[in-house]
């Protein structure tokens, strides 16, 4: 050994501690522990365009046996990442079993919520502009089965059928979302269930409207009034007429423009989910 030279054992890490792993004596199982709010690249097939990509806000949970004080956070954003820098509903449908296996559970849950974007062309002008909607995939799964919800959350215009009939001049319309969320046999495209959707109402929404586009969508809405009641029944016939829809929910909520309060209705589908 040279003089400059010092020598120095060589270096080992303590044990640590995984208090996740720890016993909890209060016999509470939990029925979803995980992490929400996380937002992440997505790529989606698009009936009309081929492929679309956006932003899901995604939410990864699991069931946690009694005897357990904690789950391990960092494994659900591990398997999360490790489908790469864009999510695709393959690996969505796949995750949930990726999390029992590796957090050792017997349930999960992996839910994605992301904006849809649309091309839509004003109905006079042909003016054409982008329009969002809400989607949102569910997917539960424990040891026997895998489950998946398909939800799209629609703007729609509505018009009241009772201003109409009791007003000497126009009839109040509002603005409303009806959210509709379903189980399928085959694969439904998104676009076909927001045009579903859009036909129930009393007219549909558009980005751009130049003044005869205006004129055009407050007659049609004015020849097509709409309770709420009448939007639920409206989708839920053609949900039920539907070759791929096994089971639905149909929910609408008008944003009342002379009241206070909001009108609200919803209709589930007495089908039992697959």
């Amino acid at each position: 050994m040279r003089q400059w030279e010092v020598s120095f054992p060589p270096l080992t890490m303590p044990a640590l501690t995984d208090t996740q792993n720890e016993r909890d004596d209060r016999r509470l199982p939990i029925d979803r522990v995980g992490v929400r709010s996380l937002r992440f690249p997505m790529r989606i097939r698009d009936r009309d365009a081929a492929v679309q990509h956006t932003v899901a806000t995604v939410s990864l949970a699991v069931d946690l046996p009694h005897q357990f004080k904690g789950t391990h956070m960092s494994r659900f954003v591990e398997i999360l990442h490790a489908h790469g820098t864009e999510l695709t509903v393959s690996n969505i449908v796949a995750m949930p079993r990726e999390l029992m296996k590796k957090l050792h559970a017997d349930k999960a849950h992996v839910e994605m919520r992301f904006p849809y974007f649309r091309s839509k062309t004003a109905p006079v002008s042909g003016a054409e502009g982008l329009l969002d909607y809400g989607v949102v995939f569910e997917v539960n799964a424990d040891a026997k089965k895998t489950d998946f919800v398909l939800t799209v959350e629609v703007p729609v215009t509505t018009l009241c059928p009772c201003s109409k009939a009791i007003s000497a001049r126009g009839a109040h319309n509002q603005r409303g979302t009806v959210t509709l969320s379903v189980r399928f046999s085959d694969p439904v495209w998104i676009e076909d269930l927001l045009e579903l959707v859009e036909s129930s109402a009393s007219s549909e929404l558009y980005s751009i409207l130049k003044r005869p586009d205006e004129k055009h969508v407050t007659e049609a809405a004015y020849d097509n009034p709409v309770f709420v009641e009448d939007l639920v029944r409206n989708v839920a016939v053609k949900a039920k007429a539907h070759t791929k829809i096994t089971w639905f929910r149909v929910e609408a909520e008008n944003y009342e423009s002379i009241h206070n309060h909001n009108a609200w209705a919803v209709i589930e589908s007495h089908t039992s989910p697959s």
